[in-house]
């Protein structure tokens, strides 16, 4: 069995009301065809605090700050029940503010697109040089603060973007190129603040992992934004760039898209480099969507409801050699499941190609699983936009098919679901809920020894392009490890395997 350890991950998020408020896609539509609306005027009665953020249920087991029980068990409706004594970071992260992000955006910028304002940029470098996993030398990088009159000229005149914090303008974005929209700095604010998250939990990571930054030899970038110019739209590096930040001077890296499917991927891209030798540390990461912001805020200030998507989402992940002991939990490379061009776009058909196919291949049945994490959006954001409860739908539709595979009784249905089902508790980021979340959860009970087996699904919408009509999916199995030591090396067992198949395939021509 071919098998990667899963060493660390982290989990953070980047609040940051402001940055949706003018530039999530909904707002900022919004006021570019109609100005400043009745929406617009009523969407900041309905934005939460920095403190009502940090003590959403739903963000606390994001960043490990509640246990998955604690979550389940936390009282709902959380928008009305918060939590009284939830703390800035968790187990696996941290939730930044959004002054402190706005600092890290100049940290990430090396082409002095982020002018920030003089007083501004030292409260918020003094502030972030508190945060446990900022460095002096990182922080340093926060240079080249501008008085208030320079910054709005920037703006008026140069087609600038503004930042804001408490409303006020406090920095902007320059404009990149005149005429490449590429380079437009709406589009370079995008591309900072998915590089700057990224570069967040991948600080986090290697402090959670107690691994140096010149250990890491590769960085797998796997966000949905697109960074490049009009020569090459997204021709990338996220990863490189945020290896660069980060200091992981041995890294090398690159991006691997895929819409919500891309984490999963590149997962298995990465675990195959591992598996294969060609890499030790493989760190799989990403950041956060700035148009995601505030999506679904339309149907939520209709029904009066706080607008929750108020934070960008990111995670990185670190994947090494199976070592054969207990200590790393470790992705099957035997057991993915791929929604191949002719399975279909039925949802019984992705769903049958994501988790039966794999699973039956290698003799295990849906009862194996312990829990599938498949589009994990937290349902309070979905439900009052129409879209329904996405996880419960798609371990909904997993019963349904453990019923028509005769793995369950019709009438079990109810239990499957409560016992391998998650309930969502990621930000609408697109990539970001697709599974990947529940991985941090998942390796702590299998080094605890309270769960065998989980499956990770992630599902994209691939016709959003406007290239095709498929949509794309992938999954995988997490399991302890079996003792078999991944190397890159081929093993005893795939040696024995392999002259076992030659002799029945000799036997099979002589017959």
């Amino acid at each position: 069995m071919s098998s990667v350890g899963i060493k660390g991950y982290a989990y953070c998020l980047n609040h940051a009301p402001e940055l949706g408020l003018h530039y999530g896609s909904t707002p900022f539509t919004e006021r570019e065809a109609k100005g400043d609306s009745d929406f617009l005027k009523a969407l900041p009665k309905y934005i939460q605090t920095y403190e009502k953020a940090m003590q959403y249920a739903p963000n606390q087991a994001y960043i490990g700050g509640i246990s998955y029980e604690e979550f389940e068990a936390a009282q709902t409706p959380w928008i009305k029940n918060y939590l009284s004594d939830a703390n800035r970071y968790g187990r696996y992260g941290e939730i930044m503010p959004e002054d402190e992000f706005l600092g890290l955006l100049a940290i990430c910028d090396v082409f002095d697109l982020i002018w920030l304002e003089k007083d501004f940029a030292g409260n918020v470098k003094a502030r972030l040089l508190k945060d446990p996993v900022m460095t002096e030398s990182i922080v340093a990088r926060l240079k080249g603060a501008h008085d208030l009159p320079e910054i709005e000229a920037e703006i008026r005149d140069k087609k600038g973007r503004a930042l804001y914090s408490d409303g006020k303008v406090v920095g902007c974005v320059r404009n990149g190129h005149e005429i490449d929209d590429c380079l437009f700095a709406y589009v370079l604010l995008e591309n900072l603040a998915c590089k700057a998250g990224g570069v967040l939990a991948l600080l986090h990571l290697m402090k959670n992992s107690n691994v140096k930054p010149e250990e890491i030899d590769f960085v797998i970038e796997c966000s949905e934004e697109g960074a490049g110019d009009m020569n090459q739209r997204a021709g990338g590096n996220f990863a490189k760039a945020v290896a660069e930040i980060a200091g992981c001077v041995n890294a090398s890296g690159c991006d691997v898209r895929g819409f919500c499917a891309g984490p999963v991927n590149a997962i298995i891209a990465g675990a195959s480099q591992v598996a294969a030798g060609a890499r030790k540390n493989c760190v799989i990461l990403a950041g956060g969507a700035v148009p995601k912001l505030f999506m679904n805020s339309r149907d939520h200030v209709k029904k009066e409801l706080p607008a929750l998507e108020d934070c960008l989402g990111n995670f990185a992940l670190l994947l090494v050699p199976d070592d054969g002991t207990e200590k790393n939990p470790v992705i099957r490379l035997d057991a993915l499941g791929k929604h191949s061009v002719g399975a279909g776009s039925a949802p019984q058909a992705i769903t049958s190609a994501l988790i039966h196919d794999p699973l039956s291949a290698q003799g295990l049945t849906f009862s194996d699983v312990d829990k599938f994490a498949a589009e994990l959006q937290i349902p309070e954001i979905t439900l009052p936009a129409g879209a329904g409860d996405v996880p419960h739908a798609n371990i909904k539709m997993t019963a349904a098919l453990a019923v028509m595979k005769k793995a369950i009784e019709k009438s079990g249905m109810d239990d499957f679901i409560k016992k391998h089902g998650v309930i969502g508790f990621a930000h609408t980021q697109g990539h970001i809920p697709s599974g990947v979340p529940f991985i941090g959860i998942a390796c702590d009970h299998i080094r605890a020894g309270t769960m065998k087996r989980v499956m990770i699904i992630g599902k994209g919408s691939l016709f959003l392009a406007r290239l095709t009509n498929l949509a794309d999916g992938g999954s995988f199995l997490i399991e302890p490890s079996k003792g078999g030591a991944s190397t890159g090396a081929v093993s005893k067992e795939d040696v024995k395997s392999l002259i076992l198949e030659a002799l029945s395939e000799i036997a099979g021509r002589l017959n």
